[in-house]
């Protein structure tokens, strides 16, 4: 394996191990009803890795705009893993034979009805990106060290049909990163050990 590989894998052992410390979704109830997804959480493999991410385009019906990992709803008869490796490919050209999965990680469960499992993995760092246009607006990868950190990730408040609501904000460059991916990296970092678990 990979320096990289090997480290996040460790880590990762390491973390199912403990207590859940997890950020959920403020909206949810507990009555609701979830389709499952999957989104894939791709590392790269370089000495300061990265991990790849995506902007939707505007005219999109759900989230448009917002920053997000590759990744949709199950098809009939998939796994996570599967659907997580095949969405990175149709909407990011990578090739699932070049992926290497850790595992999934912690499930969120979005107000907007899925149960996300976010596949953590780790890619070539020369890997070939064709992103789909249809899909991605724009792609790019944030250092996994200044997204783990926990310094980065930054309580928020938003007004959603009259209740104010705390989300989590990651800011890197000109990106801003909040809602679901945020959610995820969140408890993420937290399973991992934070900004240190790819350099550990």
């Amino acid at each position: 394996m990979s320096g990289v590989h090997a480290r996040l894998a460790r880590r990762y052992r390491a973390g199912k191990a403990q207590p859940e410390q997890l950020w959920e979704d403020p909206r949810l109830t507990g009555g609701e009803s979830f389709r499952p997804a999957a989104v894939l959480i791709a590392v790269t493999e370089r000495a300061a890795p990265g991990v790849l991410l995506i902007h939707r385009p505007s005219h999109m019906r759900a989230h448009p705009g917002q920053i997000a990992f590759p990744g949709g709803s199950l098809d009939p008869g998939e796994d996570a893993e599967r659907a997580a490796l095949r969405e990175a490919e149709e909407e990011l050209g990578i090739d699932p034979a070049r992926v290497r999965v850790i595992g999934p990680a912690d499930r969120y469960h979005s107000g907007s009805g899925f149960a996300i499992t976010p596949v953590l993995a780790t890619v070539p760092a020369d890997i070939a990106i064709t992103p789909n246009p249809a899909e991605v607006a724009q792609w790019f990868e944030a250092p996994l060290d200044h997204v783990l950190d926990p310094a980065n990730q930054v309580q928020q408040w938003i007004d959603y049909e009259g209740v104010r609501h705390p989300f989590i904000e990651i800011v890197w460059r000109e990106h801003r990163i909040w809602g679901v991916t945020a959610a995820i990296l969140y408890n993420l970092a937290r399973r991992l050990g934070g900004h240190d678990a790819a350099a550990a």
